[in-house]
């Protein structure tokens, strides 16, 4: 009885650092996945999320800056644990702007 709860939780507490250490597209993020960047909390998950549907995508990291709430040197601790860009094979997300998969 003990092996199958160790083996669960090691398997669960791999799963948690897996997505610990997986890296959020802010371009394709919910509020959510966005809070669960270490440095973004829920008023900056919603004004990226505002600023992404006024703007539409973000063409780099760097253009946080222009988000409220977001300085260079924040910006500078994120850019390990965010992208802009999906991950290789990644299913399409629709857009934020239209719900649409090609804009």
């Amino acid at each position: 009885m003990r092996k199958p709860l160790l083996l669960l939780l090691a398997c669960c507490a791999w799963a948690g650092l897996a997505q610990a250490d997986a890296v959020v597209n802010i371009n394709t993020a919910n509020q959510q996945q966005l809070e669960s960047v270490q440095g973004i909390g829920p008023k900056k998950a919603q004004a990226i999320i505002e600023y992404r549907q006024k703007h539409g995508k973000f063409k780099s990291i760097d253009e946080l800056d222009k988000v409220m709430g977001f300085g260079k040197k924040g910006i500078e601790q994120l850019r390990a644990q965010v992208t802009v860009e999906d991950a290789p094979g990644a299913p399409p997300v629709p857009s934020a702007i239209h719900g649409c998969y090609s804009c």
